[in-house]
């Protein structure tokens, strides 16, 4: 997505989040109990490329069309601001792609769970976590005789913005062995049983929410627990992919994704804002959801999350402690050199050009010159009653 101050020199006006914060977020304040980091958000995506957070003045080489260019906010719920981090997360993670397919599965919590988790998001997103990398792991010592490597990364909603809390679980084929003297393969279409994870799945998160229940981490969940007991539980599993640049595809749509993206919002009018979604239920197709403002905003903070809560990790081989010899030791295995390809050193600008294909210096009037920075801007500060100063 091309920064606002690019799209609209490009002649394009569509409504944004921050649009939307800065025109209903004082009277969604004085009606609603906003927390701490929920005012963070509200802050950080209002001022975002605004005078607020300074910037430069920059001038095209040959048309001489001048615009500023603000600084961004960099806060991960920032639908502006996912480019580049995604660009260098993405950029990590290709170096370490291993020569095999990859599986992806998806682990849900049933929906008795969403008022307990959004009351204590930090705890119970934590076992999901726990619960999840267990249960994968467990799958891969008893099945394929080593330890997996695991991606786990959180989403916390659904197509219109309500609560629906899974994990989208990245998977090499295969395991390393525990004396990490062999590779063992999985089958090529197939890594576990659906059905048997999901089981283990539901007893893993189950106890672990009685325990912390008993420890009275969290309120007594009972009336939840014995619901959710009753019923199966959703886990969904794709075809292994491809090739590794579809992994990467995979990787730079939902490790960096937020709970919306500008482009979905379609109008802004008279106290509602209007959405495009998916259908899931019926064939994908697309369609749009008339919300109030309030309402909007209410259902778009369900998904802030604790601050410092890491909603991407990594797991068995993968794991930040042991992944550096572990990992050299597959590549060692598959016949890959072990020594993880280096980067090359290029600046911001030329890393999101290469990874995104999204050019930060191309003049948006002429569409050929190249912007040049002509002066500095200095901030303007303006106060917001959510700051969160």
């Amino acid at each position: 997505m091309l920064p606002r101050d690019h799209r609209r020199a490009a002649g394009e006006a569509r409504p944004e989040l921050a649009d939307i914060f800065r025109q209903y977020g004082e009277s969604y304040r004085k009606t609603h109990f906003l927390l701490a980091p929920q005012r963070k958000v509200m802050r950080a995506v209002s001022v975002c490329r605004t005078q607020e957070l300074g910037g430069h003045l920059k001038q095209c080489d040959t048309c001489g069309f001048e615009h500023p260019s603000y600084n961004s906010c960099r806060n991960r719920h920032c639908p502006k601001c996912q480019s580049l981090a995604k660009a260098k997360w993405l950029e990590r993670q290709s170096s370490e792609l291993l020569p095999v397919g990859y599986f992806h599965l998806v682990f849900t919590l049933p929906h008795e769970f969403n008022r307990l988790i959004l009351a204590h998001k930090k705890i119970l997103l934590a076992l999901l976590f726990k619960a999840v990398s267990e249960t994968l792991l467990q799958f891969g010592q008893r099945r394929l005789g080593g330890t997996l490597g695991i991606t786990a990364v959180l989403h916390t909603w659904d197509q219109t913005l309500k609560d629906h809390f899974h994990l989208h679980c990245l998977i090499p084929a295969g395991a390393l062995s525990f004396d990490h003297s062999r590779w063992r393969s999985a089958r090529k279409n197939f890594l576990f049983p659906v059905k048997a994870l999901s089981r283990v799945f539901r007893g893993k998160f189950l106890d672990l929410l009685e325990q912390a229940c008993d420890k009275g981490k969290i309120p007594a969940a009972n009336n939840e627990i014995k619901a959710s007991r009753q019923k199966s539980w959703v886990l969904y599993a794709k075809k292994p992919f491809g090739s590794p640049q579809t992994v990467l595809d995979y990787l730079g749509r939902y490790t960096h994704r937020v709970a919306l993206s500008n482009d979905r919002i379609v109008q802004v009018d008279n106290g509602q804002v209007t959405l495009s979604y998916r259908d899931r239920k019926d064939s994908n197709r697309k369609k749009t959801i008339p919300l109030k403002a309030h309402e909007f905003i209410r259902r778009f903070l369900l998904h802030v999350l604790p601050d410092g809560f890491m909603r991407v990790r990594h797991f068995g081989f993968l794991a930040n402690r042991s992944k550096k010899q572990a990992l050299a030791q597959c590549r060692r295995l598959l016949g890959t050199n072990p020594a993880l390809p280096q980067s090359p050193s290029e600046s911001a600008k030329d890393l999101l050009l290469r990874v995104t294909g999204i050019d930060l210096s191309r003049c948006p009037s002429c569409h050929n010159g190249t912007m040049i920075v002509v002066a500095d801007l200095p901030r303007i500060s303006r106060s917001a009653p959510w700051d969160s100063s």
